[in-house]
Protein backbone atom coordinates (compact mmCIF):
# COMPACT_ATOMS: atom_id res chain seq x y z
CA UNK A 1 0.00 0.00 0.00
CA UNK A 2 0.98 3.41 -0.87
CA UNK A 3 0.49 5.77 2.13
CA UNK A 4 1.29 8.87 -0.35
CA UNK A 5 -1.32 8.02 -2.82
CA UNK A 6 -3.95 8.34 -0.49
CA UNK A 7 -7.44 9.31 -1.88
CA UNK A 8 -10.25 10.73 -0.05
CA UNK A 9 -13.17 8.65 0.55
CA UNK A 10 -16.62 9.52 -1.69
CA UNK A 11 -18.42 10.21 1.74
CA UNK A 12 -17.75 10.97 5.08
CA UNK A 13 -16.78 8.27 7.54
CA UNK A 14 -16.08 6.78 11.34
CA UNK A 15 -14.27 4.12 12.53
CA UNK A 16 -14.27 3.02 16.23
CA UNK A 17 -11.11 2.04 17.02
CA UNK A 18 -10.50 -1.17 19.55
CA UNK A 19 -6.74 -0.07 20.55
CA UNK A 20 -7.07 -3.27 22.60
CA UNK A 21 -8.92 -5.62 21.02
CA UNK A 22 -11.61 -7.04 23.43
CA UNK A 23 -9.72 -7.74 26.24
CA UNK A 24 -11.25 -6.23 29.26
CA UNK A 25 -11.02 -6.07 33.19
CA UNK A 26 -14.72 -6.95 33.50
CA UNK A 27 -16.57 -9.84 32.54
CA UNK A 28 -20.14 -8.61 31.76
CA UNK A 29 -22.17 -11.73 31.08
CA UNK A 30 -23.98 -9.90 28.13
CA UNK A 31 -20.82 -8.26 26.38
CA UNK A 32 -21.12 -9.46 23.06
CA UNK A 33 -16.93 -8.17 22.73
CA UNK A 34 -15.40 -10.66 24.48
CA UNK A 35 -15.92 -13.59 22.30
CA UNK A 36 -14.23 -11.60 19.34
CA UNK A 37 -10.91 -13.23 20.64
CA UNK A 38 -11.61 -15.94 19.31
CA UNK A 39 -10.68 -14.30 16.00
CA UNK A 40 -6.83 -14.14 17.12
CA UNK A 41 -6.34 -18.17 18.15
CA UNK A 42 -2.89 -17.68 19.55
CA UNK A 43 -2.34 -14.25 20.10
CA UNK A 44 -1.03 -12.94 23.64
CA UNK A 45 -1.19 -9.19 22.89
CA UNK A 46 -3.71 -7.21 21.53
CA UNK A 47 -1.99 -4.14 22.18
CA UNK A 48 -1.84 -1.71 19.06
CA UNK A 49 1.34 -1.00 18.14
CA UNK A 50 2.59 2.43 17.29
CA UNK A 51 2.84 1.26 13.47
CA UNK A 52 -0.66 0.57 13.22
CA UNK A 53 -1.95 4.11 15.21
CA UNK A 54 0.05 5.99 12.93
CA UNK A 55 -0.75 4.56 9.82
CA UNK A 56 -4.17 4.67 11.10
CA UNK A 57 -4.03 7.29 12.26
CA UNK A 58 -2.79 9.39 8.67
CA UNK A 59 -5.53 7.30 6.77
CA UNK A 60 -8.40 8.35 8.59
CA UNK A 61 -7.65 11.88 8.62
CA UNK A 62 -5.95 12.37 5.14
CA UNK A 63 -8.89 10.28 3.25
CA UNK A 64 -11.38 12.61 4.58
CA UNK A 65 -13.55 14.50 1.80
CA UNK A 66 -12.19 17.30 1.52
CA UNK A 67 -15.88 19.05 2.96
CA UNK A 68 -15.09 17.41 6.70
CA UNK A 69 -13.73 20.29 9.05
CA UNK A 70 -14.62 17.63 12.36
CA UNK A 71 -13.32 14.78 12.88
CA UNK A 72 -13.73 12.23 15.92
CA UNK A 73 -11.88 9.50 17.08
CA UNK A 74 -13.96 6.91 18.59
CA UNK A 75 -11.75 4.28 21.26
CA UNK A 76 -13.33 1.45 22.13
CA UNK A 77 -12.39 -2.09 23.55
CA UNK A 78 -12.78 -4.23 25.49
CA UNK A 79 -11.27 -1.57 27.96
CA UNK A 80 -9.16 0.81 26.61
CA UNK A 81 -7.18 2.38 29.72
CA UNK A 82 -5.59 -1.09 29.87
CA UNK A 83 -3.26 0.52 27.26
CA UNK A 84 -1.83 3.28 29.96
CA UNK A 85 -2.33 7.14 29.17
CA UNK A 86 1.00 6.88 26.62
CA UNK A 87 -0.71 5.35 24.44
CA UNK A 88 -3.34 8.24 24.12
CA UNK A 89 -0.75 11.01 24.69
CA UNK A 90 0.60 9.36 21.17
CA UNK A 91 -2.23 9.31 19.55
CA UNK A 92 -3.08 12.59 20.09
CA UNK A 93 0.69 13.38 18.78
CA UNK A 94 -0.48 11.99 15.45
CA UNK A 95 -3.03 13.03 15.24
CA UNK A 96 -1.76 16.51 15.30
CA UNK A 97 0.91 16.08 12.70
CA UNK A 98 -1.53 14.74 10.22
CA UNK A 99 -4.44 17.10 10.75
CA UNK A 100 -5.68 19.26 7.81
CA UNK A 101 -5.47 23.07 7.98
CA UNK A 102 -8.99 24.19 8.88
CA UNK A 103 -9.88 20.81 10.57
CA UNK A 104 -10.95 20.21 14.04
CA UNK A 105 -10.19 16.75 15.88
CA UNK A 106 -12.16 15.60 18.99
CA UNK A 107 -11.75 11.92 20.76
CA UNK A 108 -14.65 9.97 22.33
CA UNK A 109 -13.51 7.77 25.22
CA UNK A 110 -15.45 4.37 26.09
CA UNK A 111 -14.77 3.36 29.85
CA UNK A 112 -16.21 0.77 32.71
CA UNK A 113 -14.59 3.54 34.70
CA UNK A 114 -12.68 1.26 37.31
CA UNK A 115 -9.03 1.71 36.47
CA UNK A 116 -9.32 6.38 35.92
CA UNK A 117 -7.75 8.20 38.46
CA UNK A 118 -6.79 11.46 38.91
CA UNK A 119 -4.06 11.34 36.24
CA UNK A 120 -6.55 10.28 33.83
CA UNK A 121 -9.03 13.04 34.95
CA UNK A 122 -6.03 15.50 33.86
CA UNK A 123 -5.34 14.22 30.80
CA UNK A 124 -8.65 14.11 29.93
CA UNK A 125 -9.07 17.23 31.02
CA UNK A 126 -6.50 18.47 29.01
CA UNK A 127 -6.60 16.71 25.50
CA UNK A 128 -11.13 17.68 26.12
CA UNK A 129 -11.78 14.15 25.75
CA UNK A 130 -15.41 13.41 26.04
CA UNK A 131 -15.47 10.04 27.70
CA UNK A 132 -18.59 7.44 28.11
CA UNK A 133 -18.68 5.88 31.02
CA UNK A 134 -20.70 2.65 31.08
CA UNK A 135 -23.40 2.44 34.50
CA UNK A 136 -26.35 -0.21 34.60
CA UNK A 137 -28.05 1.88 37.09
CA UNK A 138 -27.69 1.38 41.29
CA UNK A 139 -25.35 -0.95 42.86
CA UNK A 140 -27.82 -4.12 43.18
CA UNK A 141 -28.64 -3.41 39.21
CA UNK A 142 -24.94 -2.57 38.21
CA UNK A 143 -23.76 -5.58 39.89
CA UNK A 144 -26.06 -7.75 38.44
CA UNK A 145 -24.32 -8.27 34.90
CA UNK A 146 -21.26 -6.11 35.43
CA UNK A 147 -18.47 -8.07 37.56
CA UNK A 148 -14.69 -8.63 37.44
CA UNK A 149 -12.47 -11.40 36.29
CA UNK A 150 -13.04 -12.70 39.85
CA UNK A 151 -16.97 -12.46 40.32
CA UNK A 152 -16.72 -9.44 42.40
CA UNK A 153 -19.24 -6.35 41.22
CA UNK A 154 -17.88 -3.19 39.67
CA UNK A 155 -20.22 -0.35 40.94
CA UNK A 156 -17.77 0.92 43.72
CA UNK A 157 -15.30 1.14 41.18
CA UNK A 158 -17.24 2.96 38.68
CA UNK A 159 -18.53 5.43 40.90
CA UNK A 160 -15.03 6.27 42.00
CA UNK A 161 -13.95 6.44 38.70
CA UNK A 162 -16.96 8.90 37.86
CA UNK A 163 -16.59 11.00 40.27
CA UNK A 164 -12.51 11.78 39.02
CA UNK A 165 -14.11 12.88 36.11
CA UNK A 166 -16.35 15.64 37.89
CA UNK A 167 -13.42 16.46 39.98
CA UNK A 168 -11.20 16.79 36.86
CA UNK A 169 -14.03 19.19 35.06
CA UNK A 170 -14.02 16.22 32.16
CA UNK A 171 -17.25 16.14 29.68
CA UNK A 172 -18.59 12.66 29.58
CA UNK A 173 -21.82 11.06 29.46
CA UNK A 174 -23.47 7.69 30.90
CA UNK A 175 -23.94 4.50 28.59
CA UNK A 176 -26.57 2.24 30.38
CA UNK A 177 -27.17 -0.98 28.81
CA UNK A 178 -31.06 -2.01 29.14
CA UNK A 179 -31.57 -5.41 29.96
CA UNK A 180 -34.25 -7.91 31.23
CA UNK A 181 -33.37 -6.27 35.18
CA UNK A 182 -33.26 -3.10 34.76
CA UNK A 183 -35.56 -2.76 31.82
CA UNK A 184 -38.37 -3.10 34.62
CA UNK A 185 -36.92 0.16 36.57
CA UNK A 186 -36.79 2.94 34.13
CA UNK A 187 -37.86 5.95 36.71
CA UNK A 188 -34.97 4.15 39.31
CA UNK A 189 -32.34 4.29 36.61
CA UNK A 190 -33.58 8.09 35.63
CA UNK A 191 -33.45 9.25 38.86
CA UNK A 192 -30.31 7.21 39.74
CA UNK A 193 -28.22 8.93 37.02
CA UNK A 194 -29.69 12.00 37.46
CA UNK A 195 -28.18 12.19 41.30
CA UNK A 196 -24.94 10.99 40.16
CA UNK A 197 -24.33 13.82 38.04
CA UNK A 198 -24.94 12.71 34.56
CA UNK A 199 -26.68 15.15 31.73
CA UNK A 200 -26.53 13.58 29.23
CA UNK A 201 -27.68 9.56 28.77
CA UNK A 202 -27.42 6.64 26.57
CA UNK A 203 -29.26 3.60 26.37
CA UNK A 204 -28.19 0.56 24.57
CA UNK A 205 -30.74 -2.03 24.55
CA UNK A 206 -28.78 -5.06 24.63
CA UNK A 207 -30.37 -8.23 22.47
CA UNK A 208 -27.64 -11.15 21.87
CA UNK A 209 -28.61 -14.69 21.17
CA UNK A 210 -27.37 -18.13 22.46
CA UNK A 211 -25.86 -20.65 20.13
CA UNK A 212 -28.95 -22.43 20.19
CA UNK A 213 -30.26 -18.98 18.42
CA UNK A 214 -32.33 -18.07 21.51
CA UNK A 215 -32.79 -14.93 23.03
CA UNK A 216 -30.18 -14.60 25.53
CA UNK A 217 -31.62 -14.16 29.31
CA UNK A 218 -30.02 -10.98 29.79
CA UNK A 219 -31.77 -9.38 26.76
CA UNK A 220 -34.45 -6.70 27.31
CA UNK A 221 -37.68 -8.08 25.64
CA UNK A 222 -39.38 -5.99 22.79
CA UNK A 223 -42.48 -4.40 25.07
CA UNK A 224 -40.13 -4.24 27.92
CA UNK A 225 -38.09 -1.57 25.60
CA UNK A 226 -41.54 0.18 24.61
CA UNK A 227 -42.21 0.74 28.38
CA UNK A 228 -38.70 1.83 29.12
CA UNK A 229 -38.50 4.36 26.69
CA UNK A 230 -41.70 5.58 27.40
CA UNK A 231 -41.73 5.53 31.11
CA UNK A 232 -38.11 7.50 30.81
CA UNK A 233 -39.73 9.85 28.25
CA UNK A 234 -42.43 10.79 30.35
CA UNK A 235 -40.33 12.11 33.35
CA UNK A 236 -37.48 13.62 31.13
CA UNK A 237 -40.68 15.64 29.64
CA UNK A 238 -42.13 16.78 33.08
CA UNK A 239 -39.38 18.68 34.15
CA UNK A 240 -36.24 18.21 32.44
CA UNK A 241 -36.44 18.86 29.13
CA UNK A 242 -33.01 21.22 28.32
CA UNK A 243 -31.40 20.32 31.51
CA UNK A 244 -31.10 16.37 30.72
CA UNK A 245 -30.18 15.45 27.04
CA UNK A 246 -31.23 12.07 26.12
CA UNK A 247 -29.83 10.34 22.82
CA UNK A 248 -32.87 8.84 21.51
CA UNK A 249 -34.74 11.51 21.94
CA UNK A 250 -32.40 14.10 20.44
CA UNK A 251 -32.03 11.78 17.55
CA UNK A 252 -35.95 11.00 17.20
CA UNK A 253 -36.40 15.18 17.46
CA UNK A 254 -34.04 15.83 14.67
CA UNK A 255 -36.07 13.20 12.56
CA UNK A 256 -39.52 15.05 13.66
CA UNK A 257 -37.83 18.19 11.99
CA UNK A 258 -36.47 16.67 8.84
CA UNK A 259 -32.71 16.05 9.43
CA UNK A 260 -30.98 13.11 8.98
CA UNK A 261 -30.34 10.57 11.60
CA UNK A 262 -26.90 11.09 13.74
CA UNK A 263 -27.17 7.88 15.45
CA UNK A 264 -26.19 4.84 12.27
CA UNK A 265 -29.39 2.75 14.18
CA UNK A 266 -31.68 4.52 12.45
CA UNK A 267 -30.00 6.09 9.49
CA UNK A 268 -31.53 4.78 6.23
CA UNK A 269 -28.28 2.65 5.51
CA UNK A 270 -25.30 1.34 7.17
CA UNK A 271 -21.80 0.81 6.11
CA UNK A 272 -20.30 4.84 7.13
CA UNK A 273 -19.49 3.11 11.27
CA UNK A 274 -17.03 0.37 10.66
CA UNK A 275 -14.21 -1.03 13.28
CA UNK A 276 -10.83 -1.05 13.59
CA UNK A 277 -9.42 -3.94 15.51
CA UNK A 278 -5.72 -3.84 17.41
CA UNK A 279 -4.37 -5.17 14.00
CA UNK A 280 -5.48 -2.57 11.63
CA UNK A 281 -7.95 -5.44 10.52
CA UNK A 282 -10.98 -3.61 9.39
CA UNK A 283 -15.00 -4.53 9.88
CA UNK A 284 -17.84 -3.62 8.47
CA UNK A 285 -19.47 -2.30 12.07
CA UNK A 286 -18.93 -3.19 15.34
CA UNK A 287 -21.53 -5.45 15.98
CA UNK A 288 -20.74 -7.14 12.57
CA UNK A 289 -17.24 -7.95 13.61
CA UNK A 290 -17.35 -11.93 11.96
CA UNK A 291 -15.15 -13.59 9.13
CA UNK A 292 -18.06 -12.71 6.56
CA UNK A 293 -17.77 -8.99 7.73
CA UNK A 294 -13.66 -8.71 7.48
CA UNK A 295 -13.05 -6.00 4.97
CA UNK A 296 -9.28 -6.25 4.64
CA UNK A 297 -5.96 -4.86 6.85
CA UNK A 298 -5.18 -1.00 6.70
CA UNK A 299 -1.40 -2.71 6.19
CA UNK A 300 -2.74 -3.58 2.76
CA UNK A 301 -5.32 -1.68 1.86
CA UNK A 302 -6.36 2.08 2.30
CA UNK A 303 -9.37 3.01 4.31
CA UNK A 304 -10.84 4.58 1.62
CA UNK A 305 -10.45 1.67 -0.70
CA UNK A 306 -12.26 -0.73 2.01
CA UNK A 307 -14.80 1.80 3.06
CA UNK A 308 -15.86 2.75 -0.89
CA UNK A 309 -15.48 -0.81 -1.64
CA UNK A 310 -18.27 -2.99 -3.23
CA UNK A 311 -18.22 -5.17 -0.30
CA UNK A 312 -19.23 -1.80 1.99
CA UNK A 313 -21.39 -0.75 -0.20
CA UNK A 314 -23.75 -3.72 0.04
CA UNK A 315 -23.24 -4.45 3.48
CA UNK A 316 -24.70 -0.90 4.05
CA UNK A 317 -27.35 -0.44 1.39
CA UNK A 318 -28.76 -4.00 2.45
CA UNK A 319 -30.18 -2.76 5.48
CA UNK A 320 -32.60 -0.84 3.01
CA UNK A 321 -32.75 -3.35 1.18
CA UNK A 322 -34.11 -5.75 3.01
CA UNK A 323 -36.88 -4.73 4.58
CA UNK A 324 -40.05 -6.45 4.67
CA UNK A 325 -43.21 -4.67 3.73
CA UNK A 326 -44.50 -4.06 7.06
CA UNK A 327 -41.70 -1.61 7.42
CA UNK A 328 -42.13 -0.06 4.21
CA UNK A 329 -45.75 0.53 5.01
CA UNK A 330 -45.35 1.81 8.41
CA UNK A 331 -46.12 5.21 9.06
CA UNK A 332 -42.88 5.60 11.69
CA UNK A 333 -40.45 4.21 9.18
CA UNK A 334 -38.82 7.48 8.77
CA UNK A 335 -38.27 7.60 12.64
CA UNK A 336 -36.97 3.68 12.60
CA UNK A 337 -35.42 2.80 9.07
CA UNK A 338 -35.64 -0.89 10.33
CA UNK A 339 -33.20 -0.59 13.22
CA UNK A 340 -30.36 -1.45 13.53
CA UNK A 341 -29.57 -5.04 11.40
CA UNK A 342 -27.90 -6.95 14.20
CA UNK A 343 -31.51 -7.28 15.57
CA UNK A 344 -33.27 -7.57 12.56
CA UNK A 345 -34.19 -11.54 12.55
CA UNK A 346 -38.08 -11.51 13.64
CA UNK A 347 -40.52 -12.70 11.33
CA UNK A 348 -42.94 -9.65 10.02
CA UNK A 349 -46.67 -9.90 10.22
CA UNK A 350 -47.09 -10.09 6.08
CA UNK A 351 -44.01 -12.23 5.46
CA UNK A 352 -40.50 -11.54 5.39
CA UNK A 353 -37.79 -12.32 8.07
CA UNK A 354 -35.96 -9.12 8.68
CA UNK A 355 -38.58 -7.37 11.39
CA UNK A 356 -35.96 -5.69 14.28
CA UNK A 357 -36.77 -7.89 17.37
CA UNK A 358 -37.75 -4.68 19.13
CA UNK A 359 -39.92 -4.07 17.00
CA UNK A 360 -42.94 -3.40 19.24
CA UNK A 361 -41.50 -1.34 21.38
CA UNK A 362 -40.37 1.20 19.24
CA UNK A 363 -43.99 1.17 17.61
CA UNK A 364 -45.05 1.86 21.17
CA UNK A 365 -42.90 4.40 21.70
CA UNK A 366 -43.77 6.25 18.63
CA UNK A 367 -47.06 6.07 19.20
CA UNK A 368 -46.79 7.43 23.06
CA UNK A 369 -44.31 10.11 21.91
CA UNK A 370 -45.68 11.39 18.49
CA UNK A 371 -47.87 14.43 19.75
CA UNK A 372 -45.38 15.68 21.86
CA UNK A 373 -42.61 15.47 19.61
CA UNK A 374 -44.78 17.34 17.17
CA UNK A 375 -45.44 19.85 19.61
CA UNK A 376 -41.60 20.23 20.55
CA UNK A 377 -41.02 20.24 16.83
CA UNK A 378 -43.06 23.68 16.65
CA UNK A 379 -41.42 25.60 18.97
CA UNK A 380 -38.59 24.87 17.50
CA UNK A 381 -39.53 26.33 14.43
CA UNK A 382 -40.98 29.13 16.33
CA UNK A 383 -37.83 29.87 17.91
CA UNK A 384 -38.92 28.61 21.46
CA UNK A 385 -37.48 25.80 23.46
CA UNK A 386 -38.66 22.77 23.11
CA UNK A 387 -40.03 22.71 27.64
CA UNK A 388 -42.83 24.81 25.87
CA UNK A 389 -44.14 22.43 24.29
CA UNK A 390 -47.13 23.02 26.19
CA UNK A 391 -48.31 25.57 23.92
CA UNK A 392 -48.86 23.70 21.31
CA UNK A 393 -50.32 20.50 22.89
CA UNK A 394 -53.09 22.92 23.78
CA UNK A 395 -53.57 24.77 20.55
CA UNK A 396 -52.59 22.33 18.01
CA UNK A 397 -55.67 19.95 17.29
CA UNK A 398 -53.23 17.28 15.68
CA UNK A 399 -51.31 17.24 18.50
CA UNK A 400 -54.72 16.36 21.17
CA UNK A 401 -55.45 12.84 19.45
CA UNK A 402 -55.10 10.35 22.13
CA UNK A 403 -53.16 7.44 22.34
CA UNK A 404 -54.89 4.51 20.47
CA UNK A 405 -57.19 2.09 22.08
CA UNK A 406 -56.48 -1.43 21.93
CA UNK A 407 -58.98 -1.76 19.24
CA UNK A 408 -57.85 1.33 17.43
CA UNK A 409 -56.03 1.05 13.95
CA UNK A 410 -52.61 1.22 15.32
CA UNK A 411 -50.84 4.62 14.20
CA UNK A 412 -48.22 2.57 12.18
CA UNK A 413 -50.38 2.31 9.19
CA UNK A 414 -50.39 -1.58 9.10
CA UNK A 415 -54.00 -1.73 9.27
CA UNK A 416 -54.46 -4.48 12.32
CA UNK A 417 -55.68 -3.20 15.49
CA UNK A 418 -53.44 -1.93 18.04
CA UNK A 419 -53.52 -4.95 20.68
CA UNK A 420 -52.73 -6.85 17.91
CA UNK A 421 -49.95 -5.33 15.90
CA UNK A 422 -47.87 -4.58 18.95
CA UNK A 423 -48.98 -8.70 20.15
CA UNK A 424 -46.64 -9.81 16.94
Amino acid sequence: MNIEAIKTAKFPYNIIIKPIGAVCNLNCSYCYYLNKKNLYPGIKSFRMTEEVLKNFTQQYIESQPESIKELHFSWQGGEPTLLGIDFFRQAVKFQKKFCRDGMRITNTFQTNGTLLDENWGKFFHEEKFLIGISIDGPEEIHNFYRRDLKGKGSFKDVIRGLNVLIKEKVEFNTLTVVNNLNGNQPEKIYDFLKNAGATFFQFIPIVEKNSDDSISKESVGPRQWGNFLSEVFDKWKKSDIGEIFIQHFDVFLGLYMGMHSSLCVHAETCGKAAALEHNGDLYSCDHFVFKNNYLGNISELTLREMIDGKKQIDFGNKKKDSLPRFCLKCNYLRLCHGGCPAHRFSSAPGGGSDLNYLCPGFLKFFSHSLPYFQAMSKCLYAGRTAKDYQIYMKTNSSSKQKKPGRNDPCPCGSGKKYKNCHGF
